[in-house]
């Protein structure tokens, strides 16, 4: 009976321990994951907002900015060889918008450019086309 109990206490202790350092590392876990990303999704009428000054790219074709892009965008396409060397070449020292057509290649050029030294990396959620849904004006 005596071996038992302490049997048990250690069971007790070591589930105990176990327990908590798993749920600690979790917590750590998810607490860097948010606290190191540095993409961040954007609307178009927040967008719109701060559409001045900022370091907006277009990331689709040239072709397909030509037909229309958000004023105050450059363009760096997304496909082509040097992509990243041309993000590369910009300024540091502040936030980066990205837009696409709808979002999937903008949200992979953040994924792509998160490493470099940007503050901030933002994306159009729903790209060029959520912003002509909301009746935002783009340029040719």
């Amino acid at each position: 009976m005596k071996y038992t109990k302490i049997f048990l206490l250690i069971a007790l202790i070591f589930t105990g321990m176990t327990a908590s350092c798993g749920q600690d590392k979790k917590n750590q876990s998810n607490g860097s994951q948010e606290n190191e990303s540095k993409i961040s999704l954007i609307s178009a009428s927040e967008l719109d907002k701060v559409n001045d000054g900022i370091l907006l790219i277009d990331v689709r074709t040239p072709e397909e900015f030509a037909s229309g892009h958000i004023e105050n965008s450059i363009n760096i396409n997304i496909g082509s060889d040097d992509f990243k060397e041309q993000i590369a070449a910009l300024p540091k020292d502040q936030e980066i918008y990205l837009y696409c057509k709808k979002g999937g290649r903008s949200n992979s050029a953040a994924k792509m450019i998160e490493g470099m030294e940007f503050k901030k990396i933002y994306d159009l959620k729903g790209g060029i086309t959520a912003w002509e849904d909301e009746g935002l004006k783009t340029v040719k």
